[in-house]
């Protein structure tokens, strides 16, 4: 069976190269699925020489103050015997550093990147790998170390910045935190161990490492600290013994640092009985086999992460759609299906599948039977204006029977202003169409994806509806004008006859067109204009579904097909544009999909072969 810290290490790796890295996100990431251990401690507290003493090697930064102002991930991969150690920095892949000196140096250097040459911090981590083959499998995070006081060229805020920055990783219950305390101070001022408790006060996650034990006072000793006796966790204290500065500057090899720390715990009486699990040595060997026992007991829960993380990419990525096809067929095959896709939604909110149709009916329903309702016949048949125009069409012959042209002229100007509610059906319904195809565009998934393709697919469906209207618009006006330019006699006929028309025959002209028989062609005139609204009112709408909605169904983009067909492959290529944006996005999905998926079938692997 793989290494589990092995195979978390290469999970990480890619992770963090994908940026699907949360160690300074509230946000649930493979990542933070994966059980780390974050290292802790004071300022000066021996960090650097225990992650050195762990590696055995001289690779990190040292100096006064604040030397540690990027988190640096550094995981440990063990490699064959014999096999020469190198390092890899992510941020320099296909590099390999096989000079440890380098290794500080490039740590410095990548710091002063990022934070420039002052002694601020920086939440970006670095992320380091170590091969080789005195190293047990093990990833560890260190932090910058916690202070009290800022000093000079750092910001009044960095004692709480760096707090708040080491609580972004010890606070993931999937942390392990290595609380790191020097022997020679008071641990009830640790810092590590201070945070270490608000985090985690019953200690579940807590390991404590104590340095500088060779420098404690004389007469006194940490016996009672490593026993549990003192201060106890979950799991034993370990003590160590690093190099001093002495040895630093003499460039000690670990190989012998670690023959003298054991010494040290072998020889001294107090440690005697402790030596067996003391030592940056068993520190290493412990930290690896708990780490990989916690990822053990988090596989489920991992595994429950990935399959969520992987149908919501799956997900995502069918939302944002297929990449764009090669070749001009495809091309056009891929507009052709989107465009078919456009046109089966608009259909769906004409029919009512989708919302929307349901206004047109309201058009039909209410708002045109008001607006003819609204026509006011008052200028037209005012008993001035009927007197007028009956007058006008008699000429210097007055009328035998009944005043037939001027009955024509007054039925002619009382209908044409029915035009006016005709004309705005026409328009209304127009407006839902547009409004229609508009909704369409943003519900067809696939023009999302293709802004320039989204703009010709809007702009050829309004301008048929263009057409559209005006088609209607001459149908629907020559309905009026064919009701203004013939008149139905039978309901002439069927009006009673007078004997008398105007009353008695030797008065004058003027005096036959009184005001009674000027109100009884009024009222005659009136009754017919609304017979014809009538009529207009259910014959306007069917001439408006013909031209407009009907035809809005059937025929849509029928012009865009034409022109598409005529399209050269550069101009299919340039309505098949994507956003940038959408395309990053895709790729960096398809990539993440694709880590999440091989994750997912490594650590199956591993959980059935338990």
């Amino acid at each position: 069976m793989e290494n589990l810290i092995s195979l978390v290490n290469k999970i990480q790796r890619a992770c963090t190269a994908l940026g699907d890295h949360g160690e300074a996100s509230a946000l649930p990431t493979l990542w933070d699925s994966l059980p780390a251990i974050a290292v802790v401690g004071g300022q000066s507290s021996g960090k650097s020489s225990v992650l050195e003493s762990v590696v055995g090697k001289d690779f990190l930064p040292r100096g006064s103050g604040i030397v540690t102002r990027r988190p640096l991930v550094l995981q440990l991969h063990k490699i064959e015997e014999g096999s020469r150690e190198y390092a890899e920095f992510l941020h320099l892949p296909r590099k390999r550093f096989t000079d440890f000196v380098a290794v500080r140096k490039e740590i410095s250097d990548e710091t002063d990147r990022e934070t420039g040459r002052s002694k601020q911090i920086s939440t970006v981590p670095i992320h380091l790998s170590i091969y080789s083959p005195n190293v047990v499998n093990l990833t560890l995070i260190d932090l910058p170390g916690l202070t009290k006081v800022a000093v000079e060229g750092q910001s009044d805020s960095i004692v709480q910045d760096i707090e708040n920055m080491v609580r972004s990783y010890i606070e993931k219950p999937n942390c392990i935190i290595l609380a790191i305390s020097p022997a020679n101070q008071d641990l009830a001022t640790s810092d590590a161990i201070k945070i270490s408790r608000e985090v985690d006060p019953t200690g579940e996650r807590t390991i404590g490492v104590l340095t500088k034990i060779d420098l404690m006072d004389k007469g006194t000793d940490a016996v009672e600290i490593l026993e549990g006796r003192a201060f106890k966790l979950k799991f034993p204290w370990i003590g160590v013994v690093n190099r001093s500065q002495q040895d630093i500057n003499k460039n000690v090899d670990m190989i012998a640092a670690r023959r003298r720390e054991r010494e040290y715990f072998a020889s001294t009486p107090e440690y005697r009985h402790l030596a067996h699990r003391m030592g940056s040595e068993h520190l290493a060997k412990m930290l690896s086999k708990h780490l990989e026992t916690v990822i053990k007991s988090k596989i489920p829960g991992i595994q429950s992460l990935i399959s969520k993380t992987i149908a919501e990419l799956e997900s995502e990525l069918t939302r944002l759609g297929k990449p764009v096809a090669a070749d001009a067929g495809g091309k056009l095959y891929a507009i052709m299906e989107i465009c078919r896709t456009f046109d089966q939604i608009f259909k769906e909110h004409l029919d009512g599948i989708r919302p929307g149709g349901d206004k047109i009916y309201n058009v039909f329903d209410n708002q045109l039977p008001a607006a003819l309702k609204r026509l006011q016949f008052d200028k037209q048949l005012s008993m001035e204006n009927i007197r007028k125009l009956i007058t006008e069409a008699d000429g210097y012959q007055p009328h035998l029977i009944a005043p037939e042209q001027g009955y024509r002229r007054l039925i002619e100007s009382s209908l044409t202003t029915i035009r006016g509610p005709a004309d705005a059906a026409v328009d209304a319904i127009h407006s839902l169409l547009k409004d229609l195809v508009h909704k369409a565009v943003s519900e067809t998934l696939e023009l999302k994806q293709y802004p320039g393709l989204r703009v010709e697919v809007t702009a050829a469906a309004i301008e048929s509806l263009e057409r559209m209207r005006e088609e209607s618009r001459k149908a629907t006006l020559l309905l009026v004008d064919m009701e203004c330019g013939y008149l139905t006699v039978d309901f002439f006929r069927k009006l009673p006859q007078e004997v008398d028309k105007g009353g008695n025959p030797t008065h004058s002209i003027f005096d036959r067109y009184n005001d009674s028989y000027l109100r009884r062609i009024g009222t005659t005139i009136l009754s017919y204009v609304n017979m014809v609204c009538a009529t207009l009112r259910h014959a306007i709408p069917k001439s408006i579904v013909y031209c407009q909605v009907r035809e809005a169904k059937r025929s849509l983009l029928d012009h865009f097909f034409t022109d598409l067909g005529k399209m050269d492959p550069k101009r299919l290529s340039a309505l098949l544009n994507e956003d940038p944006e959408v395309m990053e996005r895709r790729s960096a999905l398809a990539k993440r999909l694709e880590l999440y998926r091989s994750a997912q079938d490594e650590i199956d692997a591993v959980a059935w072969s338990k």
